[in-house]
C-alpha cells in the first residue's frame, strides 16, 4: 500500500471513529437520597374523615429521591411517605428545587406513597404559604418543604456513573384484591365480601406485576437504590403512630440483602380500586404479612428478573392536561355546609352523604374565584391556593421518564384505577413500564375508568373530575411513551 494510500485508510479509520463518537449517546448519570419528613407528636394524621392527632412513631416517615441526568434531559422523582400530594406542596418544592438544581420544574415529580399514617398537612401548608415570608419557620411544613428539597438536591449532587438494570417481577401470594363488587340489582358496591349473597363477582382486576428498577454504581457495582412498583392500596396500619406503612419492610429487606446505606424507593401502582382485604376470608392481612411478602417477591425479582439496560439513552417528556371538574349548584353547596359542620363538631353523619358532602365544598373552591360559601374553617384536607378558583377544569401533569427502550416511568395525578394503569401499560413500547399514581395534584381525589361511574359507589363519590378525565389521564401518557420512543437512538 503506497503512504499516500495509507494515510487516507487511516484518515477514513479516524473519521470514522470520531463519527461514531459523535454519534454514541450521552450517558446517564443517577443519584439517589432520602430526607426525614416525619412531623411532630400532635400533629394531625391523615387518611379518614374525622381527626386523628399522632402520638409517636412506629417508622420514621421519609421523602426519597431519584434524579436522572444526561447532557441533553434531567429528571428527579421523589417518592413521599404521605397520603397525597397537594398542588401547593408540589408548586412549593418544584420551584425551589428547580432553582436549586436547575432541573425544570415540568420535570420535578412528587408522589405520594399513600400512607393513612402520614400528616393531614393541607390546612398548616395553606396557612404557612398565606402568612409572610418570615413566618412560620417554626411550622411543620417549612420543614416538610425543605425535606422534600433537600432530598432531591443532594441525589443531584449525587449523581455518577451507574449500571441501571430493569423488569418485573409477579406478585404470587395473594395480597391485593378488587375492592369494587357487582352487586345482583347491576350497581356497584365498595368494600363487599364474597359470601354475601348479593355480589355477583369482582369489579375489576388487580395488577400482579411488580415493576423494578435497580442502581448499581458503575465504579464496583455497589447498589445504591430500588425502585419499586406495585399496585395497592397503603391503608394497612391504621392507629395513632406515624409509619411509611408496608413498604418499610421493603425497605429493611433491602437493606438486609443488599447493604444499609441502599435506598428503597416506593412508587405506588394504579391502586383507587384496589385494597388489602381478602373477600374470601374474614381475617384481614396484617402490614408485615404484606410487607415481608413483597420484599419476598422484590427480591426474587431482583436476583432473576432484571436485564441490565444496554443503551441507557434518557428521555423524558411532559405534558399538561384539563381535567373537567364536575359542576355543582348553590343549593348543592347549602346542603354540605351543615353535614360538613356536625362531623367536624363529632356528630354521627352517614359516611356517603359526609364523603359528597366534603367534596362538594371543595369543588366550590376548586371552580369559583369567590366561593359560595366560606367553608375554609370546616376544612383540613382540599385546601388549595395553587388550585383555587381554576374554574371547570383542572390542569394537571403527565410525565414520562424513559430510559433507553427498555424503562419508561409513567407518572400520573390522583388515585387512578387499576384498569386505567393496564391499559398504559398495554399500550407501552418500552419493555418495562411502572405506572405510578398520586403524582403532583392531589385534588382530583379518585379517577375511574368513564364506565365506573355509571355503576357508582365509593370511588366515584369521592371523585372531583367527570366521567372521561381517566381516559384523558391514560391518552396522555400513551402519547408521551410514543413520543420518547421515537426519539430513541435505533438499537446498536
Amino acid at each position: 500500500m503506497s503512504s499516500a494510500l495509507r494515510f487516507l485508510s487511516i484518515g477514513l479509520l479516524t473519521l470514522g471513529l470520531a463519527s461514531a463518537v459523535a454519534a454514541a449517546p450521552p450517558p446517564v448519570r443517577v443519584g439517589v437520597a432520602e430526607a426525614d419528613i416525619t412531623p411532630p407528636e400532635g400533629f394531625p394524621m391523615a387518611g379518614y374523615y374525622h381527626e386523628r392527632r399522632a402520638t409517636g412513631i412506629r417508622d420514621p416517615l421519609k421523602a426519597k429521591a431519584i434524579v436522572f441526568r444526561s447532557d441533553t434531559d434531567q429528571a428527579a422523582f421523589v417518592a413521599c411517605d404521605l397520603t397525597g400530594i397537594a398542588a401547593d406542596l408540589s408548586a412549593s418544592v418544584r420551584r425551589l428545587a428547580s432553582e436549586k438544581t436547575g432541573i425544570p420544574a415540568a420535570h420535578i415529580i412528587l408522589t405520594a406513597t399513600h400512607s393513612h399514617t402520614a400528616p393531614d398537612y393541607s390546612r398548616d401548608l395553606y396557612e404557612y404559604l398565606g402568612a409572610p415570608p418570615e413566618a412560620g419557620q417554626d411550622r411543620y411544613s417549612a420543614k416538610l418543604i425543605s425535606g422534600i428539597v433537600d432530598a432531591i438536591v443532594r441525589a443531584d449532587k449525587g449523581v455518577q456513573p451507574v449500571a441501571l438494570l430493569a423488569g418485573s417481577a409477579r406478585q404470587e401470594t395473594p395480597i391485593s384484591f378488587n375492592r369494587r363488587f357487582v352487586m345482583r340489582d347491576g350497581s356497584v358496591r365498595t368494600w363487599m365480601r364474597l359470601d354475601n349473597p348479593e355480589v355477583v363477582r369482582a369489579a375489576g382486576p388487580i395488577d400482579p406485576e411488580v415493576g423494578l428498577l435497580l442502581v448499581r454504581a458503575a465504579d464496583g457495582d455497589r447498589p445504591l437504590g430500588v425502585l419499586t412498583n406495585f399496585a395497592l392500596h397503603l391503608d394497612t396500619v391504621g392507629g395513632t403512630l406515624w409509619s411509611g406503612d408496608y413498604p418499610f419492610y421493603v425497605e429493611q429487606s433491602l437493606r438486609q440483602t443488599l447493604g444499609p446505606d441502599v435506598i428503597s424507593i416506593f412508587g405506588n401502582g394504579c391502586c383507587g380500586d384496589i385494597n388489602h382485604s381478602d373477600p374470601t376470608a374474614k381475617a384481614v392481612n396484617k402490614t408485615d404479612f404484606i410487607g415481608q411478602s413483597l420484599a419476598a417477591t422484590v427480591e426474587k425479582g431482583l436476583a432473576k428478573h432484571l436485564a441490565r439496560i444496554e443503551q441507557p439513552v434518557l428521555r423524558v417528556r411532559a405534558g399538561r392536561v384539563a381535567l373537567p371538574l364536575q359542576e355543582i349548584t348553590a343549593a348543592d353547596v347549602a346542603r354540605s355546609l351543615p353535614l360538613v359542620a356536625d362531623a367536624k363538631a363529632g356528630k354521627q353523619v352517614e359516611f356517603f352523604a359526609l364523603v359528597t358532602a366534603y367534596k362538594t365544598l371543595i369543588l366550590d373552591r376548586l371552580r369559583n374565584r369567590e366561593p359560595l360559601a366560606a367553608s375554609a374553617d370546616l376544612m383540613s384536607w382540599g385546601l388549595s391556593r395553587t388550585c383555587a378558583g381554576v374554574g371547570d377544569s383542572l390542569p394537571v401533569d403527565v410525565q414520562v421518564i424513559a430510559v433507553g427502550r427498555d424503562l419508561a416511568i409513567v407518572c400520573l395525578s390522583g388515585e387512578v384505577f387499576v384498569d386505567l394503569g393496564l391499559a398504559i401499560k398495554r399500550a407501552s413500547p418500552f419493555r418495562t413500564t411502572l405506572v405510578v399514581e398520586l403524582c403532583n395534584c392531589v385534588e382530583t381525589v379518585y379517577v375511574p375508568p368513564r364506565v365506573a361511574y355509571a355503576v357508582g359507589s365509593y370511588e366515584v363519590t369521592n371523585s372531583t373530575v367527570k366521567p372521561g378525565a381517566g381516559e384523558l389521564l391514560a391518552e396522555t401518557a400513551v402519547r408521551l411513551l410514543r413520543e420518547a420512543a421515537s426519539d430513541m437512538p435505533p438499537p446498536q
